[in-house]
C-alpha cells in the first residue's frame, strides 16, 4: 500500500512538473527574417461553388461577403482566386466561359465578375477610412476550357498561343468591363505542366501590357515543374510562384533550391465543422513551419451550393439557401481572423518560429516597423484532420510556454490576445474572443502562457482587430415546395447570366433574349454549349442543370421546351435526380424525354440505358412544346401539351432527388416557364 501509494505521488509531481514548467522559445528579428507573407485567401470556383450566392437577397448576401472580406470584421481575406469558366464540370458544377465559341465574346457572364468587384468593394470602402491598407489580391486559374481551345481533344497545350491568347483575353475583359486588375494568373493541369505554354504565356502578357501580372505555375504539385526550373532559365524567369494542392503542409527540397515564391495554392477542402475548422488552424501555422509557404487559399470560399453534391460544405463558411437567406458563420472564418486581421501581405515571418515542445505550433510575423504577431495553434491529431493528404500520428498536451521578446521586439511592454478554444470535450466551444492584454515582462521581455490543447492564440501589438457581428440569418428551411420561373429578367437587364438557383451540372443554360420572336418566349433559358469541352474531370454525354429539394419524392416538373437541332435534337425535364457533379454521369432519376424526330422517351438514367417508356410524340425542331412529369410513388405520368402522353410507368429508383431539365447532347435548346410542385 505504502509502495502504491508513493508511486501515486511522484506520478502526480512529475505531471505537475511538466505541466507547471514552461518551454521557452525567443521571438527575434536580429538574428534575420525569414520569408515575406503574401496572404490568406479562399477559392471561388473549381467547381461552380458560389453558384448560390449571388441569389441572396439583400441584406444578406452583402454580410455574408462582409464576413469574407471586409477588413477588422471577420475572415478578412486577403486573396481571391476564382475560376475562369470553361463550360465544363469542374466539381459541384460548370461556370460559363467569356468565350463559348472562337469568335465570341462576353465579360458578363457568370458570377466571378461581380464577386471580385464586390470583394474590392468591400475593401476599398474600408480603406477609404483606414488610408494604406493593402488591396486584396486577385488570382484567376482555368481548370476547363471550351471545346474549341482543345480543337477537338481534350487537351489544351497543343495550340499553346490559342490557349495563351484565350487566358489573356479574360485579364484584359477584366480590366477593361470591370476595372479589376488581376494579380496572378495561374497554371493548372491533372496531367502534368507545358514549359513552352507557360514561356509563351508570359510573352502574350508582357505584349499586351500585363507585366504586372504574375504567374503560378504548376499551380497543381511541386513536382516535375521544380527539376525544370533548376534547369531551364528561361522559365525560372516566366514563373514567379509555384503554387502546390494539398501539399499536407510539406515541400520538396527541389522547390526551396528555386528560391521562388511558395504556396499552398489550394487547400483545405474539409468539412466546416469544428474538425474542420481545426484542419483549418493547423495547416494555417504549418504550411510555413513545415514548408515555408507563405500564401494558403482554401478551396472553397464559401459553401454556396447544393449540399448533396460532392464535397458539400466544404467551404469557409456556408451560405446554400438564398431562397430563407439563412447562412451559417463557421469556425474558419474566425481561425481565418487570427492570422487575417493581425498581418498584412507584404509583412514578413520571422525566422524563430516553430514547434511547440508538447505539440502544436507557432509562427511569428512583422511589419518591420515595430509591429509585431503572433499565431500558436495546439491542434491535436483527431481534431484537425484534413480530407486530405493523410495525417501521420503525433501527440499535443496542455504545456505551458514562455516566449521572450528580443532584437527590435524587446521594447514592447504589451500585447493585445484574442483566443479560440474548440473544447471538443464540453461541447461548449468559443471563437475569436478578446482576452485582456498581456502586460510583458520589463526585466527580460517575457510572458508566460498556459495552453490547452485544440487552441489558438493572436498575441499582437495591432490593436484594431473586431469580431464582426450582424443580427441573426433567417431560420434554415427547405427549397420551396411551390416554384415557378419564366426567366423574364432579360426585362431588366439581368446582372447574372443564370437563371437562380439553377446549378449547371454540364452545359451552360443562360438567358437568352429573342429579339425576333414578338410571342410569349422573347426570354427564355438557352442551352449555349455544342461542343464537348476540355476539362479533367468526366463531362456527361447530355447537359443538365439541377433545382430544388435533394430530399423530393413525389413532385410534379412542367417545362415549356423548344428544341433548335433539326432531327437528332432532344430535351428533357426530369425528377428524383441523384446526383451531379464528378460524379453526373452515372446520374439516376426519371426523365422524361422528346425529340426532335417526333419520338419520347422516359428512362431511369441520364444516360438513357434503362428506358421505362417510349413511343411516338409528334415533337418537332423550332416549336414550342410543355412537358409536365409527375412522379408520384413508384409510378410516373407524362403529359405533352397538356394531354397524357404515357402514364404509370415503374419508377426503378431512386426515392428522392432534385428537379432537372437538360438535352440529349451538346446542342442549342429552350426551356421555359418552368414550373415545380411538390408534395
Amino acid at each position: 500500500m505504502i509502495y502504491k501509494l508513493s508511486f501515486a505521488v511522484a506520478l502526480c509531481f512529475s505531471l505537475c512538473f511538466d505541466l507547471c514548467i514552461a518551454e521557452s522559445y525567443v521571438l527575434d528579428d536580429k538574428v534575420g527574417l525569414g520569408r515575406t507573407f503574401d496572404g490568406i485567401g479562399g477559392l471561388s470556383g473549381g467547381g461552380a461553388t458560389s453558384r448560390l450566392l449571388v441569389n441572396y437577397a439583400e441584406p444578406y448576401r452583402s454580410q455574408i461577403l462582409d464576413y469574407l472580406f471586409k477588413p477588422n470584421f471577420g475572415a478578412s481575406l486577403h486573396i481571391l482566386k476564382v475560376e475562369i469558366g470553361g463550360d465544363a464540370q469542374t466539381t459541384d458544377g460548370t461556370e460559363p466561359s467569356h468565350m463559348h465559341y472562337e469568335n465570341d465574346e462576353n465579360f458578363f457572364r457568370g458570377y466571378e465578375w461581380w464577386l471580385m468587384r464586390e470583394a474590392e468593394g468591400a475593401v476599398d470602402r474600408f480603406i477609404a477610412a483606414v488610408p494604406f491598407h493593402p488591396c486584396i489580391k486577385l488570382e484567376r486559374l482555368p481548370w476547363a476550357f471550351p471545346g474549341w481551345v482543345g480543337h477537338g481533344k481534350n487537351w489544351p497545350y497543343d495550340f499553346p498561343d490559342i490557349t495563351a491568347s484565350y487566358v489573356v483575353s479574360w485579364i484584359l475583359g477584366a480590366k477593361h468591363y470591370h476595372d479589376l486588375n488581376i494579380d496572378y494568373v495561374g497554371i493548372w493541369n491533372e496531367r502534368n505542366f507545358d514549359s513552352k505554354y507557360i514561356k509563351l504565356l508570359r510573352y502574350t502578357l508582357d505584349k499586351s501590357g500585363l507585366e504586372r501580372v504574375r504567374i503560378i505555375a504548376s499551380d497543381n504539385l511541386w513536382q516535375p515543374i521544380t527539376y525544370s526550373l533548376c534547369v531551364d532559365q528561361e522559365l525560372a524567369e516566366a514563373v514567379d510562384v509555384i503554387g502546390a494542392h494539398y501539399p499536407g503542409t510539406t515541400t520538396v527540397i527541389e522547390a526551396l533550391k528555386t528560391q521562388k515564391k511558395l504556396w499552398s495554392s489550394e487547400d483545405y477542402s474539409t468539412f466546416n465543422d469544428e474538425v474542420g475548422g481545426g484542419c483549418w488552424a493547423r495547416i494555417l501555422n504549418q504550411n510555413y513551419v513545415n514548408g515555408l509557404m507563405t500564401a494558403t487559399i482554401s478551396w472553397n470560399l464559401v459553401a454556396s451550393y447544393y449540399e448533396d453534391l460532392p464535397f458539400g460544405r466544404d467551404g469557409l463558411m456556408t451560405a446554400e439557401e438564398p431562397w430563407t437567406g439563412n447562412y451559417v458563420v463557421e469556425s474558419p472564418i474566425w481561425i481565418t481572423a487570427h492570422t487575417t486581421q493581425f498581418s498584412q501581405p507584404g509583412w514578413t515571418y520571422l525566422q524563430t518560429v516553430g514547434h511547440l515542445v508538447h505539440g502544436g505550433s507557432y509562427v511569428a510575423l512583422t511589419d518591420s516597423n515595430g509591429n509585431l504577431t503572433v499565431v500558436i495553434e495546439t491542434m491535436t491529431h483527431d481534431h484537425s484532420v484534413c480530407i486530405r493528404p493523410p495525417l501521420l500520428p503525433f501527440n499535443v498536451t496542455a504545456q505551458n510556454v514562455t516566449f521572450q521578446l528580443k532584437g527590435s521586439f524587446a521594447s514592447i511592454k504589451e500585447l493585445q490576445v484574442w483566443q479560440s478554444r474548440f473544447d471538443f470535450k464540453t461541447k461548449k466551444p468559443f471563437f475569436f474572443k478578446k482576452l485582456s492584454p498581456f502586460k510583458v515582462n520589463i526585466s527580460d521581455g517575457s510572458f508566460t502562457l498556459s495552453l490547452d490543447v485544440d487552441e489558438v492564440y493572436t498575441l499582437t501589438t495591432i490593436s484594431t482587430g473586431l469580431k464582426g457581428t450582424y443580427p441573426d440569418p433567417p431560420t434554415s428551411g427547405p427549397f420551396p415546395k411551390v416554384y415557378f420561373d419564366d426567366f423574364n429578367v432579360g426585362k431588366s437587364n439581368p446582372s447574372f447570366s443564370e437563371a437562380p438557383d439553377f446549378a449547371d451540372q454540364t452545359g451552360v443554360f443562360e438567358y437568352y433574349i429573342n429579339l425576333t420572336d414578338p410571342g410569349p418566349h422573347v426570354f427564355t433559358l438557352r442551352q449555349v454549349v455544342t461542343q464537348m469541352p476540355v476539362t479533367w474531370a468526366t463531362d456527361a454525354d447530355q447537359t443538365i442543370s439541377i433545382i430544388g429539394d435533394y430530399k423530393w419524392q413525389n413532385l410534379t416538373v412542367t417545362c415549356d421546351v423548344f428544341m433548335e437541332t433539326v432531327k437528332t435534337g432532344g430535351v428533357f425535364i426530369a425528377a428524383r435526380v441523384d446526383k451531379g457533379g464528378q460524379s453526373v454521369r452515372s446520374a439516376k432519376g426519371v426523365f422524361f424525354w422528346v425529340f426532335a424526330d417526333g419520338s419520347y422517351k422516359v428512362t431511369n438514367d441520364l444516360v438513357g440505358k434503362t428506358v421505362l417508356a417510349e413511343g411516338l410524340s409528334g415533337t418537332r425542331a423550332y416549336g414550342w412544346h410543355t412537358l409536365t412529369l409527375t412522379v408520384e410513388g413508384q409510378y410516373a405520368t407524362g403529359l405533352l401539351n397538356g394531354y397524357p402522353l404515357w402514364k404509370d410507368a415503374v419508377v426503378l429508383g431512386p426515392k428522392n432527388g432534385w428537379a432537372a431539365i437538360g438535352t440529349h447532347s451538346f446542342e442549342l435548346a429552350q426551356f421555359d416557364n418552368f414550373a415545380v410542385e411538390a408534395k
